[in-house]
């Protein structure tokens, strides 16, 4: 490893003089992966945006923080499963046809949502299925309803768990690491943005036609994506678009072997375990603001789901800028002649240290100085997270990188299924007091970069082989 193995800042300096030689559809395929993570989160955000409404037992179904959070996590556990497998089968299959199938099972089941809590549904079952009928009822009324998002939600989080390791893996694929990290950072903010566009859509749709009609209104887009995926991708190697100069800068690193890697060959890995523990510890903060976070200001401060937009605009866009800076930062230290290792772990080091101060975040008087504390965590948490991927890409071969996210990704959402619950607990026992899941979010950062050092120290190239 060198310098040519860089995050993402030898981007800023060298892209920029190569580019024009080079071509630029790679940055194509990179939009194509900014817009499916865009409504991946859209899709995921609309529920927790819904909180405040769905807690009222006249407007919604009357849901409990305990069953919010029961449902977060059976969402997490389906996610974390789905990560284990996805990995695995987008690296057999490839990512046009993994990816494709990925977006159209959680298409399929974020439109799902819309028939819970509509007893009509079982009167086509008629007078013969009358036992199936009361339990479908059930199912589909008050406190049953959380059966009925729970099943949705499942499917939901099957399917959205194929986004990252598709992403990861097509930028492995179309990238020279020298670019990953920036083109991690830039798809990577598809998620602020899906983050930012939902309130402002979630809000308008609700008021107008009802809340189950907001569970609608992203699946139109994701046709859109699935019929421009499918006609735009293809290898590096086998796109008519893609010029020589082009390819030869995109496999400029040395190749690696094409032969498939077992996880029992990845697991007794050091650094496996150390991208492992780092998405376990640090991805349920993320989802802890993307799930709890309009309950919160709903909860503190009484914003309703039309006035959230302008706080969470705020959020979701200083983490966007969060995510390309994480890329960039890394790079310039390498340009000062810092090595990898170095530059990766104390750009990390920056990040979890910026995440500290939100600790404070659930007791500050005034929402601007709690919206402050959270837009800097945030931005933290996706440069931090831009960081962590590329660790993949750092530490193993083009081969393993789907597998390896797949593996850390199912870390972290199987902390999200523990977190989750756990949230919901705590806000019942303590009466919607969100300052100890604040003070679990500022510490937890500095904790899992002390144990990624311990295993990693040098971000050695795992030895698969």
């Amino acid at each position: 490893m060198g310098v040519a193995e860089a995050g993402a800042g030898a981007a800023t300096g060298v892209v920029s003089v190569v580019a024009g030689k080079v071509g630029k559809y790679r940055w194509t395929i990179c939009a194509l992966l900014f817009f499916a993570t865009t409504l991946n989160y859209m899709d995921r955000q609309v529920l927790a945006l819904l909180l405040p409404t769905l807690q009222d037992p006249i407007r919604g179904i009357g849901l409990t923080q305990v069953e919010f959070g029961t449902i977060v996590s059976v969402f997490s556990a389906a996610y974390a499963l789905g990560l284990l497998v996805a990995g695995n089968f987008i690296d057999r299959v490839g990512t046009r046809k993994g990816y494709a199938i990925a977006v159209g099972i959680w298409s399929i089941a974020a439109m799902s949502h819309f028939l819970v809590t509509i007893p009509a549904i079982t009167s086509v079952l008629g007078a013969g299925g009358q036992t199936v009928a009361r339990w479908l009822g059930a199912a589909t009324t008050m406190s049953g309803a959380v059966i009925g998002f729970a099943i949705v939600r499942f499917a939901l989080g099957l399917g959205e768990a194929g986004n990252f390791p598709a992403a990861i893996k097509t930028v492995a694929e179309w990238f020279p690491k020298k670019e990953r990290a920036l083109a991690t950072g830039i798809f990577n903010c598809g998620s602020n943005v899906g983050a930012t566009i939902a309130p402002f859509l979630v809000g308008f749709v609700a008021v107008r036609f009802g809340w189950r009609y907001a569970f609608l209104c992203t699946s139109f887009f994701a046709i859109i994506w699935l019929v421009l995926w499918l006609a735009i991708y293809r290898r590096p190697q086998e796109h008519p678009k893609v010029g020589a100069a082009e390819l030869a800068y995109i496999n400029s690193d040395p190749p690696d072997a094409v032969t498939k890697i077992p996880w029992a060959r990845l697991l007794p890995h050091k650094q496996t375990w150390a991208f492992l523990v780092g998405k376990l510890m640090t991805d349920p903060i993320w989802w802890f603001y993307l799930y709890w976070l309009p309950g919160f200001l709903y909860t503190k401060y009484g914003l309703s789901i039309t006035k959230m937009g302008l706080p969470l605009l705020i959020i979701y866009n200083m983490s966007a800028v969060g995510s390309i800076y994480g890329g960039w930062l890394p790079g310039k230290f390498i340009s000062m002649g810092w090595s990898l290792n170095k530059a990766r772990k104390v750009a990390m080091l920056i990040y979890a240290c910026a995440v500290v101060p939100i600790m404070f975040a659930g007791t500050v008087p005034n929402i601007w100085y709690a919206i402050g504390l959270i837009s800097l965590a945030a931005a933290a948490h996706q440069a931090w997270s831009a960081n962590m991927f590329t660790l993949a890409s750092d530490m193993f071969p083009r081969r393993a990188v789907g597998s390896v996210v797949g593996i850390g990704g199912f870390g972290g959402a199987i902390g999200m299924m523990f977190f989750g619950t756990f949230i919901g607990f705590v806000l019942k026992l303590t009466n919607n007091n969100y300052v100890p899941v604040f003070i679990i979010s500022g510490s937890a950062y500095l904790l899992a970069l002390l144990i990624i050092q311990m295993l990693a120290p040098k971000l050695k190239t795992a030895d698969v082989d």
